[in-house]
């Protein structure tokens, strides 16, 4: 019996994957569970693991492949299988030409579809993710047995589709311009609404006396792509489709920084390391997060949802990119133990392993830039989240306290809130609570 190696989907947002390396080769056995081949995703790279023990008889994409997820890379079975079905679907699918734009919409696909010089087999979930994306399976070469239509081929030919906005798709269609005519501006080369807008306007005469443009600057190329690309798409998108309002505030922290150093000398022995501010802020918004419980909400549809779990993320700069590892339930963990799971979940984003679900599923995020010098900044909301906070420099300032000039540290913080959600008063009361507890941490214990 042949098992299929799929490439794994490692999160909702996850279409394809890079084939960094395999570790097997064609002819080697191997046990469930072994790593088969190294996989990199836009976010992390990751192991890939055998499914059922067995004799690699066939690699279908080699190292540096880019695959779309749940495509089979591999065949695992016993040495004398039949995997002459495999190969020509394969070949079948690189041979073919592009897929055609697909139709608006897709009617019920039968398990059985009629297609010129034969009938095409198609599975139940190739059906459905067909009807989901509009995909017309007549335009799709199977890849299965027999030339099988599965999941992967239907994903396979909605990536060869122009990546465009929805507003871009409405114009070009009332324009009947072809997605596939149109040189796309947007993040990873994604077509919007301007792209679709120029390729109807018909181009206006250049006088005479116009000289000709001057050539492009000469510089280093460096491709949009991974996580870069990810990054690019998803602040593209955060930009125009919230109501970002920023506030901010400058707040006394000389006992936040009292506290953290009490921390600090009590436990980093026992720890191994010191606990942080950022382990402080983390604690700091979850209370102030259950409290204000209309903060910690989401956009779906027409309808708000309030949620129930504080998922705090904190961005973190890796070689790769900036990336955001979630602490997960914060608000039911000490401070210890957020500073432990924290430290783990930014070793792994550092390293390149982290797993889905250590980067995904936040409710809120914090980023903190008082390392670089910064005072206060418009921080971008990590969607679908609600808001976001900055998090400047503390440093020591003149400040009148009791009537006398002191020296105390001071911290700006800077709260993105989206205006769609949250009105500008309860988000005010919101960082109110946070600046509260930065000047009195040890109501964090009541």
């Amino acid at each position: 019996m042949i098992t299929e190696v799929i490439l794994p989907q490692l999160g909702e947002t996850m279409n394809e994957g890079t084939i960094v390396q395999w570790l097997v080769k064609e002819g080697d056995t191997v046990n469930k569970g072994d790593v088969l081949f190294q996989l990199e995703s836009d976010k992390a790279v990751l192991d890939a693991e055998a499914p059922a023990r067995g004799t690699v008889l066939k690699i279908l994409h080699p190292k540096g492949s880019k695959v779309p997820v749940l495509t089979v890379v591999a065949l695992i079975g016993e040495p004398g299988d039949d995997i002459t079905p495999y190969l020509s679907g394969v070949a079948a699918a690189a041979a073919a030409p592009a897929a055609p734009e697909p139709p608006a919409a897709v009617a019920e696909a039968p398990a059985e579809v009629a297609a010129q010089g034969g009938r095409l087999f198609a599975s139940p979930r190739a059906r459905r993710v067909a009807r989901e994306r509009g995909i017309d399976l007549r335009t799709v070469r199977g890849s299965g047995p027999g030339g099988r239509i599965v999941e992967a081929d239907v994903l396979a030919a909605a990536a060869l589709e122009p990546r465009a906005t929805p507003l871009a798709r409405k114009v070009a269609e009332e324009a009947g311009v072809a997605l596939t005519e149109v040189a796309g501006t947007g993040p990873g080369g994604r077509v919007v609404r301007a792209d679709v807008e120029q390729r109807v306007r018909p181009a206006a005469p250049t006088p005479a006396a116009v000289p000709a443009a001057a050539p492009a600057p000469a510089g280093e190329m460096v491709p949009l792509a991974g996580v870069r690309a990810r990054i690019a798409e998803r602040m593209s998108r955060s930009a125009q489709e919230t109501a970002r309002v920023t506030l901010t505030t400058e707040v006394d922290a000389t006992r936040l920084v009292e506290a953290r150093t009490q921390l600090k000398d009590a436990l980093s022995d026992t720890l191994g390391f010191a606990i942080g501010y950022n382990d402080l802020l983390i604690a700091i918004c979850a209370r102030a997060l259950r409290e204000h419980p209309n903060v910690n909400c989401r956009l779906e549809g027409d309808q708000i949802r309030l949620l129930d779990e504080v998922h705090i993320g904190l961005a973190v700069d890796t070689d790769r990119g900036l990336l955001v590892p979630v602490v997960r339930n914060a608000d039911r963990l000490r401070v210890v133990e957020i500073a432990q799971r924290l430290r783990e979940l930014v070793a792994r984003a550092r390293e390149g392993k982290s797993g889905p679900d250590e980067l995904t599923g936040g409710t809120f995020t914090i980023t903190n830039l008082g390392m670089y010098g910064v005072d206060a900044f418009t921080p971008i909301i990590n969607l679908p989240e609600c808001a976001i906070l900055g998090v400047g420099r503390i440093r020591p300032e003149p400040a009148v306290l009791g009537g006398q000039i002191a020296i105390r540290q001071r911290l700006w913080l800077s709260l993105t809130f989206d205006h769609r959600l949250v009105d500008g008063a309860p988000a005010a009361r919101f960082l109110q609570r946070i600046a509260t507890l930065v000047e009195e941490p040890y109501l964090l214990l009541a």
